[in-house]
């Protein structure tokens, strides 16, 4: 099969910012906590588009917390229609997804921008491409039923991932603690370990 949407692809955090301004970075989705000023980092990068929301990395309803949200998978998506409108004008591309730490909120941003751009790609292969590209990756399940429902996947996002929580679990162990700290028992409770 292949693959539509091949931009150069870059998922980080916060910290990691500095270090991808000589890339030639052309796209970046920032996704942040809502109370978190706005980052400096960018101002060493050339010339970019890019959009930000603001949301929590969380999975439940917490008290003063933001939750993601449907519109929030929209905007994501509305930011990827007009990068895919773009490439058929521009040279080539470098989109930069980030989030605070680079392992949830900006992972299911990018499988579901790679899911926009590759509609006919199998969900398992979205996930293994996102696991070159983000090795730690433990995509929002949140987002990627949103993701799901919205491009009409019929609930094969959600079942990759699903398999894909299973292969982290195994890789690496320490995020069953994590995620039980952090409140995420239900993804822990998604994964398929065979």
């Amino acid at each position: 099969m292949d693959v539509v949407f091949s931009p150069e692809l870059t998922i980080c955090g916060i910290e990691e910012l500095p270090g991808q301004s000589a890339r030639n970075v052309t796209h970046v989705l920032s996704l942040l906590d809502p109370e978190l000023p706005e980052l400096e980092a960018f101002q060493s990068y050339g010339k970019h588009l890019r959009t930000t929301l603001r949301f929590h990395d969380i999975i439940a309803d917490l008290p003063e917390r933001v939750r993601p949200r449907p519109d929030h998978v929209e905007s994501i998506l509305a930011f990827g229609q007009d990068f895919l409108n773009r490439q058929e004008r521009e040279a080539p591309s470098h989109l930069l997804v980030h989030c605070h730490m680079g392992i949830s909120r900006s992972t299911a941003a990018m499988l579901t921008l790679m899911a926009q751009g590759n509609p006919d790609e199998e969900a398992e292969n979205l996930f293994t491409r996102l696991a070159v590209i983000r090795p730690q990756a433990w995509p929002n399940s949140q987002m990627i039923g949103f993701a799901d429902e919205q491009l009409g996947r019929k609930g094969d996002l959600t079942a990759a991932l699903r398999r894909h929580y299973g292969r982290q679990i195994r890789k690496q162990p320490q995020y069953t603690e994590w995620m039980t700290k952090l409140g995420r028992q239900a993804e822990l409770d998604m994964a398929i370990l065979d």
